[in-house]
Parts: structure tokens; sequence; C-alpha cells
């Protein structure tokens, strides 16, 4: 948006305190994605390759098992993706959630390049808003099924 501000300060810094929680990776990830990640990142993918083969790639996601685990700022350079700031709306969310001892869902990805996220993005920014360090637990795809 042009001419928007957006708070690019740590969490901590916007009020956003998340002392006494620990940042590791299993502290704030869940194990699986939930549910309804899977029809966002069709939703999300379709705009890029069209319905049937968005359906390919969510139906690939779902059947994946393995969780792979990937530096935020190693996703955000892959994808071409900037880092979303510690105020946006979604982040805040994500913020409020951990801070309530809530765990995050891990985000879907789809291997090629650029790499796209196919839901989780806001996740991303949170996960490096709160430390850069922590590993964030992925679902990836090939490009091509």
């Amino acid at each position: 948006m042009a001419g928007s501000h957006h708070d690019c300060r740590p969490a901590e810094e916007i009020g956003v305190s998340m002392a006494g929680k620990s940042t590791r990776s299993s502290e704030h990830w869940q194990n699986q994605p939930e549910a309804q990640d899977y029809p966002a990142a069709e939703n999300y993918l379709s705009l890029l390759v069209g319905r049937p083969v968005a359906q390919k790639l969510a139906k690939a996601l779902r059947k994946e098992i393995a969780l792979e685990h990937f530096a935020a700022k190693d996703i955000l350079r892959a994808s071409g993706l900037t880092l979303l700031p510690a105020d946006d709306s979604e982040v805040l969310a994500d913020f409020a959630k951990v801070k309530k001892g809530e765990k995050l869902s891990p985000v879907l990805l789809v291997q090629g390049e650029p790499l796209w996220v196919a839901d989780g993005y806001h996740r991303i920014c949170t996960s490096y808003h709160l430390d850069e360090k922590v590993l964030v637990p992925c679902r990836i795809v090939a490009r091509t099924i």
C-alpha cells in the first residue's frame, strides 16, 4: 500500500511481550498442519496454476507426511517474499496465539524457483519476529507432481 506505515521493530518493541516464552520450534509449532490450511493453499495455488493443478498440489501436500525444517529467512529468500512487519494484523494475531500458549500450524510449500508459500506466509513472518533462528516446520512437495 502506497503511503502506509508499518512498524518493523521486533515484537517486544511494539508492545508484544514474549517474556517467559521459549521460542524453540517445538514450543510454538504444531506437529501437523490444520485442516483449513489445505483449502487455503489450494485457493492460493489456483491463482498461479489453475484449479485442476492446484487440487493435485493440495492433495500431494495432504499426503506428504514428513515435516522439513527451514530458517524463516531462507524461506522468504527462496520465495522472493518480503518480511511482513511486526504490526501486520495477521502477524499480531499469531503473536497473540503464541502468547496464549497456542501453537502455530506448519507451513505448506511447493518447491521450485521461486518457492511457493501455499499457506503460512504470516506464520513464517511471525516466527522470524519471535526468533529469527528458529526453524519453521514445513510440508513441502515438488512443483511437478
